[in-house]
């Protein structure tokens, strides 16, 4: 009975959360997609809210100086705090 409490705690999804906890969670993985953009970059980092269940979603879009955009993703696994950005999406395989 202990246990199944206990698992039924620690399955359930992040509303118990704080607003600073959030905001701690949108901060870190902006900063880390920029740090992951080429040198000089301009980009604009929208981070979704609250992601899913187990990543940190923001899209990026790159603008050079002619003024063509790219666009990708930015994920952070919320479990390790790794962050990797996607390839383009106008990229194809």
């Amino acid at each position: 009975m202990r246990l199944a409490l206990i698992l039924t705690i620690l399955a359930l999804p992040a509303l118990a959360s704080s607003p600073s906890a959030w905001d701690e969670m949108r901060d870190r993985l902006a900063a880390g997609c920029e740090a992951l953009l080429p040198e000089g970059a301009e980009a604009g980092i929208e981070v979704n809210p609250f992601g899913s269940e187990s990543y940190a979603l923001a899209l990026v879009t790159l603008t050079d100086p002619h003024g063509a955009t790219e666009r990708m993703a930015c994920i952070m696994d919320k479990a390790t705090g790794a962050i990797e950005l996607t390839a383009r999406f106008d990229e194809t395989p």
